[in-house]
């Protein structure tokens, strides 16, 4: 029998015991993921919550702009799942842009704002501000495929967003 490739998921709220070692206090990412949109394409890349993410691996930032003037625009939007009486659904949405030239190797991102975003998200907020129509619609696309009891239990105000 042939393993497949483990599949990449949005990840839900965990039943992880509360522990009291290193980290301890810090923000909970276990119902936190990511999507990237590139382009024509938006995927689940959980390595974003690291900066890690297949379009930033190997690519130095600036916080300047000019730094990169052949970059291309790329959206990590920070997807909180939350859970009621009904069940899961997508309680938070926030995008956040950066600009990556893989030739050149060069990005540029505002790491404070993916942070604040990413907060944003966790606070069951949806900040979409920046992402165009095509852009809306490949999220749309992702979380409706991903999973559409979520979607369908997701607010009204983030299937506004991205109508």
């Amino acid at each position: 029998m042939e393993m497949g490739k483990k599949q990449i998921s949005l990840n839900i709220v965990s039943n992880k015991v509360n522990h009291r070692g290193f980290g301890a206090g810090s923000i909970d990412l276990s119902n936190l993921s990511s999507i990237i949109i590139d382009g024509d394409e938006a995927y689940i890349d959980i390595g974003a919550l690291h900066a890690k993410s297949k379009v930033e691996r190997r690519i130095k930032f600036s916080t300047d702009k000019n730094d990169v003037p052949n970059g291309r625009q790329v959206w990590v939007v920070w997807v909180a799942v939350d859970r009621d009486e009904r069940g899961a659904f997508y309680g938070g949405v926030t995008a956040c842009e950066m600009l990556i030239d893989s030739e050149a190797r060069r990005g540029w991102k505002i790491l404070a704002d993916h942070v604040n975003q990413m907060d944003r998200a966790l606070k069951r907020k949806y900040i979409l501000d920046g992402l165009g129509a095509k852009e809306r619609q490949l999220l749309k696309q992702v979380l409706i495929e991903h999973n559409a009891e979520w979607w369908e239990r997701s607010p009204q105000e983030l299937k506004d967003m991205l109508a």
